[in-house]
C-alpha cells in the first residue's frame, strides 16, 4: 500500500492498574494505526525501548499494517502512562518518557516530503524540530490537546492542518476557539469537544458536528482517531460538512472498548519497576 501518512513522535504503553493491563498508544502511533485500519497507507517514526513495553508498540504498529522502517529501536525502556477510567473517561495519572524523545534525520525528512500529510503533535517533543517538517511536507498536521494559548501561537502558524481539544466547550466556545486558531494560519482547523462533538473550520468554512451515538466504555485516543478519520477525508477530497461528522462518528465507535486501539497486555508482562507504584491495585486475574 502506498504511503500516504507520516506520524511522527510519541508512543507510549498506557497502563490500566485497574485492569491489570497496558495498551500501546500515544498519538503519533495511534493516528497511524488508526489511519491505516481507515485504508490510508501509513507510516511511523519515533523510538521505542528495548523491554517488554516497546515490544509491544512495535509489534502491534506492524500487525496493524504501519509501515516501521525508520522506527528507531533504543536501548533502555519505553514511554509509559499510568491511565485510570472514571465514568468512561480516561485519567492520567503519571508516566515517563522513557527513550522516547529522539532527532530526525535527512532520511525521514525525505521520507516526510513523499506522503501527503505528515502529522505530529505536543506530546513528541519535537517541537524544535517543526520548521525542518514544514519545509518538508506537502502538508503538516499539528494536535494541540489542550495546551495554553501562548505554545500554540508559537507553533501554529507553521502548521497546515490544527486540532485542539476543549472537553466539556459547547458549540459556541469550540466555534469561537477554532476562529481564534484559523486567525493564526491553518488552513484547516478542529476543535473537539468530547461529548459535545467537534467544530472544523476550512478556509472560511464552519460546520459543527454532534458526537456519535454508541457504549461508551473508555475515551483514550477518541481525539486521535477524529484527526485520522479527518486526514483520510482531506486526502480523498471529502467536503467538510460531511466530513466532521464522518470523524466524530469514528471517534466514539472508538470508545467501545479498552484502550486506544485494542492489543490488550497483561501488566505482569512489564518490569516490576514500572508497575510498582500500584501493587494493590492490579487485578491480572
Amino acid at each position: 500500500m502506498p504511503r500516504q501518512l507520516l506520524s511522527v513522535g510519541d508512543n507510549v504503553v498506557d497502563q490500566y492498574p485497574q485492569r491489570g493491563f497496558f495498551y500501546p498508544g500515544g498519538n503519533a502511533v495511534n493516528v497511524a494505526v488508526h489511519a491505516s485500519r481507515l485504508g490510508l497507507g501509513s507510516a511511523y517514526i519515533g523510538a521505542v525501548g528495548t523491554d517488554p513495553a516497546g515490544e509491544v508498540v512495535l509489534s502491534s504498529l506492524r500487525e496493524e499494517g504501519v509501515d516501521t522502517g525508520r522506527t528507531r529501536v533504543v536501548d533502555g525502556p519505553n514511554a509509559y502512562a499510568v491511565v485510570e477510567v472514571v465514568d468512561g473517561n480516561r485519567v492520567f495519572a503519571k508516566g515517563d518518557l522513557g527513550i522516547s524523545v529522539f532527532e530526525l534525520d535527512e532520511g525521514d525528512l525525505a521520507l516526510a516530503q513523499t506522503v501527503d500529510i505528515v502529522h505530529t503533535g505536543e506530546c513528541s517533543n519535537v517541537e524544535a524540530q517543526v520548521p525542518h517538517l514544514a519545509r518538508a511536507a506537502r502538508t503538516l498536521s499539528f494536535d494541540f490537546s489542550e495546551r495554553p494559548w501562548d505554545y500554540i501561537e508559537a507553533i501554529a502558524p507553521q502548521v497546515d492542518v490544527a486540532t485542539k481539544s476543549a472537553p466539556g466547550a459547547d458549540r459556541a466556545t469550540g466555534l469561537e476557539q477554532a476562529r481564534r486558531l484559523r486567525a493564526l494560519g491553518p488552513r484547516t482547523v478542529a476543535v473537539t469537544l468530547g461529548a459535545e462533538g467537534a467544530v472544523v473550520i476550512q478556509d472560511e468554512e464552519a460546520h459543527w458536528a454532534p458526537a456519535g451515538v454508541g457504549q461508551i466504555v473508555d475515551t483514550l485516543g477518541a481525539g486521535d482517531a477524529f484527526i485520522a478519520r479527518l486526514l483520510l477525508g482531506m486526502t480523498q477530497g471529502h467536503p467538510i460538512a460531511d466530513l466532521v461528522l464522518q470523524a466524530t462518528h469514528y471517534a466514539t465507535q472508538t470508545c467501545a472498548s479498552f484502550g486506544a486501539f485494542g492489543h490488550a497486555t497483561s501488566l505482569q508482562a512489564l518490569s516490576p519497576a514500572t508497575t510498582q507504584h500500584y501493587p494493590d491495585r492490579l487485578d491480572v486475574s
